[in-house]
């Protein structure tokens, strides 16, 4: 029983959300409202990753030595300098695999 009531409730979550991307006419936004759009990821991204990378499970700052820190400077270069996603994703993930489980 509790299996179905997650399958639901995914789903009812992915409807929900997917909702308004695919019924919307795009024709009917403006370029302003399309301009100010584009920018909703650039701001939300950060927003979700900076919890995960300077706060620890009980809400403190991690300390400077915490290999996510590092991690997460690997995956700024690599993304300026590069402009590939799955490139920073990659080399970000794998600086912070080889700070955990090698040194």
């Amino acid at each position: 029983m509790s299996w179905l009531s997650v399958i639901i409730a995914g789903m009812l979550t992915y409807l929900t959300r997917t909702t308004m991307v695919t019924l919307i006419n795009r024709n009917i936004l403006s370029d302003k409202i399309k301009q100010v759009l584009s920018y909703v990821p650039a701001a939300v991204f950060p927003a979700i990753i900076f919890p995960a990378v300077f706060f620890n499970d009980y809400g403190n700052l991690v300390e400077f030595s915490d290999p996510k820190i590092y991690g997460a400077i690997v995956a700024i270069v690599v993304g300026y300098l590069s402009r590939n996603i799955i490139a920073t994703i990659f080399l970000g993930l794998l600086s912070y695999w080889l700070l955990i489980f090698v040194f």
